[in-house]
């Protein structure tokens, strides 16, 4: 145990000194930084530690979360070890061991992931939007980084600097690099060579955060129930939005946006009666429900940037690359391009090299687990009948045949293609027990 101990205080203090070397290069010049702000505070609380960021713009009235739970992965737990920050949003989330899945009708498991095929202790964690906010949130607000909100972004001219421009005509800058992280429907990335579409995908989902009921669920696994490819229910549990709050779950119901109305039409408890003949220890969740109000419609869609970032800018997260959460690896996605950036803006004196580096850093991470979302989703939400039979019946027996378990505990984990060597971090010390 003494060796074991003194080996990772040696391991953080040689982290610490190499990220404190790296810093003070990169301090003798200071670069104007502004961030449009939809999904990655992370990126302003870390170069708001080295005084780089003059503030970042916020499209909102108050900087605020959207959305309901998501998984941190490994991925994404890693990078907010890095940051300082591991030790508060564990506190606040649930941990998950594994992803269930089974047949609706007949019980059969068709998906059984388990975190620690891969590696011994990993685990994801499980969190309520507010609370990864939350966490990302207070830290930049001790770096006293500067926030204006009700910004309404138009485009950006660039040249030798790069300067904002709002959709009232007023102009923002100019600024040494602007950061592109406001979402999968970005106007600026517009502004990108060959931007390319968002392809709106035909299936999204009705969610809501709900308090926690134990009864018939494991606190520690998403566990999912499919009819077919067309009905996929959820019950994800996330911890607590913020100390002291109640245990929440998310829950989820997959559906075609173009039949949202035609669901609320036919009215809120013949929905709820058909979600609870299919699963019906969901009921403990549906009783939560009184109006459709209760429920948000989400919406996705396909997109890739093949090169995300162009003279005196950069784009992270869904502005870069958005898709299904079939495989949870959005928010982590947006927290490994702001670690890439970070890094590759403080090992070189040159903005135009660092974004090559950033680019370079991400290429293939994005690309590989990109082509596999498009490639998966079929399988959890369409019409297809044949995907769905193939799934229960072939994958479902292939799944639990060595090697396959380490590799679908790699594609959940985000690790599948290493994430971590190119950026310039390691995989964090996963902690024994966690969650709040």
């Amino acid at each position: 145990m003494g060796r074991a101990q003194s080996w990772r205080g040696a391991r953080c203090a040689e982290r610490f000194r190499r990220r404190r070397d790296l810093t003070h290069r990169y301090q003798e010049r200071r670069l104007d930084l502004p961030i449009a702000l939809k999904d990655c505070p992370a990126w302003a609380r870390r170069f708001g530690g080295n005084g780089q960021i003059s503030g970042h713009r916020e499209r909102f009235d108050e900087p605020k979360p959207v959305g309901s739970g998501l998984i941190l992965q490994p991925t994404g737990l890693t990078v907010l070890a890095d940051l300082g920050l591991l030790d508060d949003i564990l506190a606040l989330g649930s941990r998950i061991d594994r992803l269930h899945g089974a047949d609706a009708k007949t019980g059969r498991t068709v998906l059984d992931v388990r975190y620690d095929a891969q590696r011994r202790s990993r685990f994801g964690l499980a969190v309520h939007r507010a609370a990864l906010f939350g966490v990302l949130f207070g830290a930049v607000r001790r770096e006293a980084i500067a926030i204006e909100t009700g910004v309404e972004l138009e485009t950006l001219e660039t040249g030798e600097r790069a300067t904002l421009i709002c959709g009232n005509g007023r102009r923002i800058g100019p600024f040494d690099l602007v950061v592109d992280a406001s979402g999968s429907r970005s106007r600026l990335r517009q502004r990108v060579q060959n931007p390319g579409e968002l392809r709106p995908l035909a299936y999204g989902a009705f969610w809501a955060s709900l308090g926690w009921r134990g009864d018939g669920f494991d606190e520690h696994a998403l566990l999912q129930r499919y009819d077919r490819a067309s009905v996929m229910i959820g019950v994800l549990p996330i911890g607590r939005p913020e100390p002291g709050a109640e245990k929440m779950a998310a829950f989820f119901w997959s559906l075609k946006p173009a039949d949202a109305e035609q669901v609320r039409a036919t009215g809120l408890d013949a929905w709820k009666a058909r979600l609870v003949r299919l699963w019906p220890e969901c009921e403990a969740f549906t009783r939560q429900l009184d109006s459709f109000d209760q429920l948000s419609l989400a919406r996705y869609g396909h997109h890739t940037l093949k090169v995300p970032a162009g003279r005196r800018w950069a784009i992270i997260g869904d502005a870069a690359h958005s898709t299904s959460p079939q495989l949870g690896q959005g928010a982590n996605m947006a927290l490994l391009d702001a670690a890439a950036l970070n890094y590759a803006l403080i090992g070189t004196d040159r903005v135009d090299t660092a974004l090559e580096v950033y680019v370079r850093a991400r290429r293939w991470h994005v690309r590989v687990f990109q082509a596999l979302s498009l490639m998966l989703t079929p399988f959890y939400q369409s019409d297809s009948t044949v995907m769905p039979f193939v799934r229960d019946r072939l994958v479902a027996s292939v799944a639990k045949i060595p090697p396959a378990p380490n590799i679908l505990a790699s594609m959940v984990a985000g690790t599948m293609i290493d994430p971590f060597r190119r950026i310039g971090i390691k995989e964090a010390q996963w902690p024994l027990r966690c969650g709040g």
